[in-house]
């Protein structure tokens, strides 16, 4: 949907920063777009390489629907190249390496109506790469009162974005650092792009928390910590929550020691010193970052043991069960199950 030709039979993608120029016959850097006789094709278009019914707290989203199932669906190929990936077999496959189930987008949101789940998360990849069949499948949903989350890094061009935002309910948005010679050197993006979507999602009534992998000796610099925490809060204000994720070796990343969880913690409380009301410690089982907390009397409001909710504080107002404060969470709680293997 979003390229132009050029000379020589060339393509420009317009679809993210990269702004590749494509010669006939060959692939944009992310693998999934192909210059065929000078008209660009998503070669991921309907390509399903995971579906599963999963946990909204999983994607994590805390602030939104709380323990509502979501159907999550990926695709192949990313536009970031990062070292650690966790889905690095999808991320990193092609069109001649992936393994998947052709769906049409109909096919998606029959399987949402099917078991009555309330959202479909586009996710496990990079899912701005696949954006005509996100496209697609969101408009439909839409229709069927079924809503819509990304989860995503962030790395599109602002006219795509716009386009889809009407379409978007609520947003994962993973920063991979605060530093910008970071997401050169070892990303392989750029950090502005990134933040500016964030700050577009937000003014578009999307709901949106950010992730932030915490990796020992990359981006754990606790004033480039602190500068991340400040900048949420001057753009999305204080209420827009925050996960601090725990690293494991993985990918090209095996030498790399987990982060010590004393990081974690290190992170959370500087980000709470900023004024974030509300930030999360995660891959750390039973940890108490787990939990929400009120920002007003500190009571425990939301108990969490991996992503099951076991105790709930709040009231029908969404309010502190204990002092009344009113609490950042948009939705009603689901009451039943919320997960699902295919």
């Amino acid at each position: 949907m979003f390229y132009e030709k050029i000379s020589d039979n060339k393509v420009r993608c317009l679809l993210c920063p990269w702004r590749c120029i494509i010669d006939e016959g060959k692939r944009g850097l992310c693998g999934t777009r192909e210059n065929r006789e000078g008209n660009l094709f998503a070669l991921n278009y309907g390509k399903v390489t995971a579906i599963a019914i999963d946990p909204i707290e999983k994607k994590p989203l805390f602030h939104w629907y709380p323990g509502s199932p979501i159907l999550s669906i990926s695709t192949f190929g990313c536009n970031f190249q990062c070292p650690w990936c966790q889905n690095w077999h999808i991320s990193r496959a092609s069109l001649e390496t992936a393994s998947y189930e052709l769906m049409e987008p109909e096919k998606v949101v029959e399987i949402a109506v099917r078991y009555n789940v309330p959202s479909i998360a586009y996710t496990y990849n990079e899912p701005l790469i696949w954006f005509e069949f996100v496209y697609d499948v969101a408009r439909l949903a839409k229709k069927e009162n079924i809503k819509n989350v990304l989860v995503t890094n962030g790395y599109v061009e602002k006219k795509p974005l716009k386009q889809l935002l009407p379409y978007i309910d609520a947003a994962n948005v993973d920063v991979k650092a605060f530093k910008q010679e970071t997401y050169i050197k070892v990303i392989k993006g750029k950090l502005e792009p990134v933040l500016n979507n964030i700050v577009l999602m937000n003014e578009n009534n999307v709901h949106v928390e950010t992730t932030y992998l915490i990796i020992p000796g990359l981006n754990d610099d606790p004033e480039e910590i602190r500068m991340f925490a400040k900048w949420q809060v001057k753009k999305l204000g204080p209420d827009a929550p925050i996960h601090f994720s725990r690293f494991f070796p993985h990918y090209k990343m095996t030498k790399t020691p987990p982060t010590p969880v004393e990081s974690l913690i290190k992170a959370r409380n500087i980000a709470m010193e900023e004024g974030v009301k509300y930030v999360y410690i995660g891959n750390v089982a039973g940890h108490e970052g787990e939990n929400t907390y009120c920002p007003s009397c500190g009571k425990l409001l939301v108990r969490r043991v991996g992503f099951e909710i076991i105790e709930w504080n709040i009231t029908e107002n969404l309010e502190c069960r204990f002092c009344g404060e009113k609490i950042a969470i948009k939705g009603d709680r689901w009451a039943g199950k919320s997960y699902l293997w295919f």
